[in-house]
Parts: structure tokens; C-alpha cells; sequence
């Protein structure tokens, strides 16, 4: 009597295809979605411009000044914090210069940037979307542009 291997049958062959596609599609999701964590900020940066980071937070910016040079391109990188659950906002935050056109709206927990080349002079910025609005001291701040 010859050795013979045990047959498949066709579920079992098809059951197993469609582990390894699913282990594969997961794989594939988890990289989609990490891959923007490990490139570099520097590679946004513009030529010759700045970049700044702030973070908001149902609490406030993180920062109350930022400083630029005139002509030079600015990159402003908004983070908020905070998640859709706060009430106030739905986690969400905003950067706007009036002056300048600037509206920059982060979703909770993610970040938004926007890039202009102001010209010299102090403008302000704050967040309307929550937190008491451009009433909250906390929620504005100075751009310093210097020539």
C-alpha cells in the first residue's frame, strides 16, 4: 500500500485562503495607517521657512507667541489633543489669523498645517471652535513677524 498524503478538501483549502488573505489585508491596514507616524517633518518643511508646532488642548495653546521672519515662508502644524468625545468642540481646534487668512481646523486627535509668508507686523490668533471662543485668553496668541 502506497503512502498517500490525506486530500483537502475544497472548504478546508478555501478556509485557509481566506486566513492569510485576512492576516495579509491586516497587515497591510496597520502599515496604511502607521506609515504617515515614521516620515519625517522635515521633509514638509518649505525651503527656506520655518515651521511651528502647536498644540491645542481644552486647557489652551501650547504656545502664546510665535516669532517669523518677513518674506521667509511659516508652516503652522496644529495639533489638537484632545478626542471627539469633549462636548465643547467635538475635540476639535483652530488657528486663525483674521489679518492674514489663515484657518487651520484640527480634527480631534490629529493635526492640520498650512503654510504663508506673512509680511511684517503682530497679528493674533485663536481658536473660535470651543473652549469659550476668542473670549479665552488661553485660546490666543501673538504671531511676531519681524523684518
Amino acid at each position: 500500500m502506497k503512502n498517500k498524503r490525506p486530500q483537502t478538501r475544497p472548504s478546508a483549502r478555501w478556509k485557509r485562503r481566506a486566513y492569510y488573505l485576512v492576516i495579509a489585508a491586516s497587515i497591510a491596514g496597520v502599515a496604511w495607517v502607521l506609515a504617515p507616524s515614521f516620515g519625517g517633518s522635515q521633509a514638509t518643511r518649505p525651503p527656506g521657512g520655518d515651521v511651528a508646532e502647536i498644540k491645542g488642548t481644552m486647557s489652551g495653546f501650547s504656545t502664546a507667541e510665535i516669532r517669523a521672519k518677513a518674506g521667509r515662508p511659516l508652516t503652522v502644524r496644529l495639533t489638537s489633543v484632545d478626542t471627539r468625545f469633549h462636548t465643547d468642540g467635538g475635540g476639535k481646534h483652530q488657528f486663525a489669523i483674521d489679518a492674514l487668512g489663515v484657518n487651520i481646523i484640527a480634527p480631534p486627535e490629529g493635526t492640520r498645517e498650512a503654510t504663508f509668508t506673512p509680511p511684517a507686523g503682530v497679528y493674533d490668533y485663536y481658536c473660535d471652535v470651543c473652549c469659550g471662543g476668542k473670549a479665552n485668553p488661553t485660546m490666543r496668541g501673538k504671531l511676531i513677524v519681524e523684518s
